[in-house]
This record gives C-alpha cells, sequence and structure tokens, in this order.
C-alpha cells in the first residue's frame, strides 16, 4: 500500500510539473532551496563523480545585470531566486555523460521545487553568453561549465498547462 502511494506521489509530480515565467513577490525560504539541492545532488552521475556545482543568486544587482544576457530577461529579473548549474571540469571525464547528469540532477531540482510548492522555469538560451554570466558570477572562466539557469519561486499563476504528444508519437518499434 505505501509503495503505491509512493508511485502515485511520484506520477503526480512528473505529470503536474510546468515551467511557471511569473512569480509572486515573495521570496522561497532558504531551507527549500537548499533542499531543492540536495534532490539535484542525489541524481545518478557515471562512475559517481557528482561533477555539478551550484551558484545561488539572491540579488537584485545580479539577476539585473544576468537578465541583460538572455531574451528572457523579464523572467531572470523577476525570478525570486536564481540557481546557476554548472560542471566542475576538474571532476568531469565524459562530456556526454556528464552533462547527462547534469540533466538528471536538474530534472530532480525542478522536481522538488514543485514539490515544495515552488515554480520552476529552466533556461537554456542564457547559455550563449556562458563566459559573461561567470563573468557576473565572479566565476573562474576555465574551471566551471554552465549546464543551464533556473529560475525558482511561488507561481504566480499555475493554470497554463501544456500538452504531450501520445506515446505513440515517440515509440519507434518495439522488438
Amino acid at each position: 500500500m505505501e509503495r503505491e502511494q509512493s508511485q502515485e506521489a511520484v506520477f503526480k509530480i512528473i505529470l503536474g510539473r510546468r515551467s511557471i515565467r511569473k512569480y509572486e513577490n515573495k521570496i522561497p525560504e532558504k531551507e527549500k532551496i537548499l533542499k531543492i539541492l540536495e534532490a539535484g545532488i542525489w541524481a545518478p552521475s557515471g562512475l559517481n563523480n557528482q561533477p555539478w556545482r551550484f551558484v545561488i543568486v539572491w540579488s537584485k544587482e545580479i539577476k539585473e545585470k544576468l537578465a541583460e544576457l538572455t531574451k528572457y530577461h523579464e523572467i531572470v529579473k523577476n525570478a525570486p531566486v536564481l540557481i546557476g548549474v554548472f560542471l566542475n571540469k576538474d571532476a568531469m571525464y565524459h562530456q556526454i555523460k556528464d552533462h547527462q547528469s547534469a540533466g538528471a540532477c536538474i530534472q530532480n531540482m525542478l522536481l522538488a521545487a514543485y514539490a515544495l510548492g515552488l515554480g520552476t522555469c529552466w533556461l537554456g538560451e542564457i547559455l550563449k553568453n556562458e563566459s559573461k554570466v561567470k563573468e557576473v558570477l565572479g566565476l573562474p572562466q576555465e574551471k566551471y561549465e554552465m549546464c543551464a539557469l533556473i529560475a525558482i519561486g511561488y507561481p504566480k499563476d499555475q493554470r497554463e498547462r501544456s500538452e504531450r504528444y501520445t506515446l505513440k508519437h515517440f515509440l519507434i518499434k518495439e522488438v
């Protein structure tokens, strides 16, 4: 019975999570942000190398500087909290594998945030300005590789729902 309830809860979270682009004017509690990061670090990684590293951005001034580096400037500027997700190049052993691990880490974070009543938006377009982002954040250029910027806050409106194709659309074949 307990396992069935856990299964239902997991699927409810996976199917309920959406990208949230507008947030209430309320800062999420630091404990929730740390819990989100904790969920991220439990993602699988090759050789258990755990190459991900994070920058939490609370500063309005830093958010405004980062907003200038993306066409999604309104989301970045207005997000109560941002988390920069990076890979530590010294911990990496295979670029594709490590980026897949970072994706798993980010997905864990998005799902954990939703479970905690927060909304998120995974921003990747800003990667085109990776070196400028690292400059704004005061990170060494050569040590870290940027994977994403995640906007986090209490959702202003959760009515927006996207659709998915049916499973048949994605299934190539069964052998």
